[in-house]
């Protein structure tokens, strides 16, 4: 059974003991765009306890909303009761729930297309709050008023900016403007919420009108404000004919195909650091903007409680995409160090996107596939020639020295000065030599 299947029989299981059940939200706004839809959520008028008692193996998660999370065959779906939310003191949570009927329920839903119902077993829509209509016009309006719908949840200011832009609707007037004049609350938003809906905007489809519409309402002065200074920032038009360093981010984020989180956030802050080096010249420079951009990548994914091994990876992808203008020139063994780096595929497709949105020329691209495809592993990563425990029997006495011997030794296989144990031998004790170091003498 398909995941429609299963979230049907939920609800003719629910009717069969006399209750009303619904599809809701999303996978109505889906179904209507016949879309398909990621899951099915299910509304009714059965306390959590009765839906317990129909479903077993169901669980509650949300005891104060109602809501029970009911397996069937191979999915999962959310039934929760109809309810009204009343006050929201914190710009997230209701103070107070009432179970209610659907008519309220549809009231206290963010936007208009995500307010409808859909009976499966009438095959037939439910708009009480005109979500049809807007689907029609593509349009993204809250339900009701929407300072007062932002000021329940503040993130909602970004999910509108998140189902504008990856749908390619419009946000409605009234709703554009309330966020413009609300966007400083998305501060008393946790960071790991903002950072969630700023993922969504940059991998669900639409990121550049997506950034463009944080531009636009306010709310990117107030998640990532070093962005902000990318517009207007001029670039050497004999590299950049496509404009500036905003212009360039967005022709970028507009080419990604189906990226990771963290190559999305590469994209959108590779050249952060080009506004603060910016040097007039010979011609416009950005000196060491890589390097800038990397610290600023990293203070932002930190703020935005991105892990550890995120922030590494973006602050990596910002550091290291200019470094492929220098792969013809770079030593065998560098060359390959630069082809084993970790997720080196994200990096190429950043700079595959980084040529094809400015100069178009992708030489290097090419030829950095080109090498992956004829280098065997063992090529670009052998098998070292001798080990620690190696210089240890040869009487040197273990330290720093030892990772520096061993990088020297893998460069020179890399590229081909060595070849065999007693070469490596031989070069070990060359390289300890011009350290000052001798062995043991009993080594």
């Amino acid at each position: 059974m398909n995941p429609r299947d299963t979230a049907t029989e939920i609800v003719r299981r629910l009717a069969e003991k006399g209750y009303r059940a619904l599809f809701a939200g999303g996978c109505v706004r889906d179904m209507v765009l016949g879309l398909e839809p990621k899951d099915y959520d299910i509304a009714c008028d059965a306390d959590p306890d009765e839906v317990i008692g129909i479903f077993q193996n169901a669980t509650k998660v949300g005891i104060r909303f109602g809501v029970v999370l009911v397996p069937l065959g191979d999915h999962l779906h959310e039934v929760a009761r109809f309810r009204k939310d009343i006050g929201y003191s914190d710009g997230r949570h209701p103070d107070q729930v009432v179970f209610t009927d659907e008519k309220e329920d549809a009231k206290r839903r963010d936007f208009t297309v995500n307010g409808m119902f859909w009976d499966p077993a009438r095959d037939q829509l439910l708009d009480y709050v005109g979500g049809l209509g807007d689907l029609n016009r593509k349009i993204i309006r809250t339900i009701g008023s929407p300072e007062d719908r932002f000021l329940e949840d503040h993130l909602r200011m970004m999910r509108a900016v998140r189902f504008a832009c990856r749908l390619g609707w419009q946000l409605e007037d009234g709703t554009r403007h309330a966020i413009l004049r609300m966007s400083r609350k998305i501060q008393d938003v946790s960071n790991e919420r903002v950072r969630d809906e700023i993922l969504k905007i940059l991998t669900e489809g639409g990121a550049p009108q997506g950034v463009k519409w944080l531009f636009d309402t306010g709310l990117m002065e107030w998640v990532i404000p070093e962005t902000l200074e990318l517009e207007g920032t001029p670039q050497p038009p004999e590299f950049h004919p496509e404009g500036d360093v905003l212009v360039h981010t967005l022709i970028m984020l507009g080419m990604m195909r189906a990226p990771t989180p963290e190559l999305a956030m590469g994209v959108l802050l590779h050249d952060v650091g080009k506004p603060r080096t910016i040097a007039f010249s010979d011609r416009i420079r950005f000196n060491n903007h890589m390097r800038v951009g990397a610290e600023m990548a990293t203070e932002i994914c930190r703020r935005l409680r991105f892990s550890f091994d995120q922030t590494a990876h973006i602050a990596r992808l910002v550091s290291e995409h200019h470094q492929f203008m220098h792969v013809k020139q770079m030593r065998e063994s560098r060359f390959k160090r630069f082809l084993r780096m970790d997720r080196f595929s994200e990096h190429l497709e950043l700079h595959r996107l980084d040529c094809l949105s400015s100069h178009g020329d992708l030489e290097n691209y090419e030829f950095c596939r080109s090498a992956l495809e004829h280098l065997s592993p063992d090529e670009i990563r052998p098998i070292a020639l001798i080990s620690g425990k190696d210089l240890i029997s040869m009487g040197y006495v273990p330290g720093p020295a030892f990772k520096v011997v061993l990088s020297r030794l893998e460069d020179a296989q890399m590229d081909g000065l060595i070849q065999h144990r007693e070469g490596a031998i031989e070069m070990a004790k060359l390289v300890f030599k011009e350290m000052g170091l001798t062995p043991q003498a009993d080594g």
